[in-house]
């Protein structure tokens, strides 16, 4: 988000609440709506500005469903079983459908705003390739519709991992009390627990080698993002594991703070956080519609 807030002058941005992706996996109703509200908080805290960049929640712009279908028509069986996300998830018993076909709702996101780049970390690429294929095999297939977006990958921490477990990525999806995640609206108490139990290994040494030293160098990568120093030349300023535990936790209350404090603030202000996603609201329907209605045309559907 803070990339996003930083070019929000220089490019015409499209951020929401993907709280229809949510619905793939069980969930309780009333918590989900909180947690939207308290996302779309979020957006609009770190500092992304309604008036130059367009946030919404995505349930509330119905093309994004509409034009998904379309793409489910699109997709063949084949690639979306490769998807990662069902890989891991699926298959299971009680496994929901829309997960198979998430990916399809996830390329309509970005093709409904003729997105030339797509700002992801390296877990999303594989969307991003499949979106860019869709939209290939769509326009081959109905004639040009969709812009063909490029991948645009994070340079550092494309990929934050686990603090328990840093083989795999900090994942939005576990549990609330999962010690190794770091929520953003974490208390500084919280957040200084849970870096102080990460995980490392014997040696004792500071030194960043994400392949010998994973847990260690996750915690560089973290320091150096906020920090804007490099993870190596980092490495050479701190002499042991309890240090660059408390320093990582130091930055990243410093970091959120502000965050929090405006969070707090627009959620206990609902009408005052409707209208400025309602801004967000008009203008994604205002660009998404001509979209859609191309793409339907395309495919042969007549009003």
């Amino acid at each position: 988000m803070r990339r996003f807030v930083e070019r929000q002058h220089t490019v015409d941005g499209f951020y929401f609440v993907a709280d229809l992706h949510a619905l793939t996996t069980k969930h309780d109703p009333a918590k989900h709506r909180e947690l939207t509200t308290s996302t779309a908080a979020l957006f609009l805290a770190a500092g992304l500005d309604p008036q130059r960049a367009t946030v919404f929640v995505q349930s509330d712009v119905p093309a994004h469903v509409q034009l998904a279908y379309l793409l489910e028509c699109t997709a063949h069986v084949g690639e979306l079983s490769r998807m990662i996300q069902f890989k891991e998830k699926g298959g299971r018993p009680g496994t929901r459908a829309s997960l198979f076909t998430y990916p399809c709702l996830m390329a309509a996101d970005i093709l409904l705003y003729g997105a030339q780049r797509v700002p992801v970390g390296g877990d999303q690429s594989q969307h991003v390739e499949l979106t860019r294929d869709l939209a290939v095999r769509f326009n081959t297939l109905y004639g040009p519709t969709f812009v063909v977006p490029e991948l645009e990958p994070t340079a550092l921490t494309a990929r934050v991992l686990d603090l328990q477990d840093p083989t795999r990525k900090m994942s939005k999806s576990d549990s609330d009390d999962a010690a190794g995640v770091v929520r953003l609206l974490d208390t500084p108490d919280v957040i200084r627990r849970k870096f102080r139990r990460a995980v490392t290994d014997s040696e004792g040494e500071v030194r960043y080698d994400p392949h010998a030293k994973p847990g260690v160098s996750n915690l560089l990568d973290i320091l150096a993002a906020l920090t804007g120093q490099g993870p190596v030349s980092l490495a050479t300023t701190i002499t042991g594991y309890g240090q660059l535990k408390d320093a990582v936790a130091d930055a990243v209350i410093a970091e959120l703070r502000p965050l929090q404090e405006r969070h707090d603030e627009l959620v206990a202000d609902r009408p005052e956080l409707a209208r400025l996603l309602d801004i967000g609201r008009q203008r994604a329907r205002e660009t998404s519609t001509p979209v859609l209605d191309q793409a339907q045309q395309a495919m042969g559907i007549t009003r």
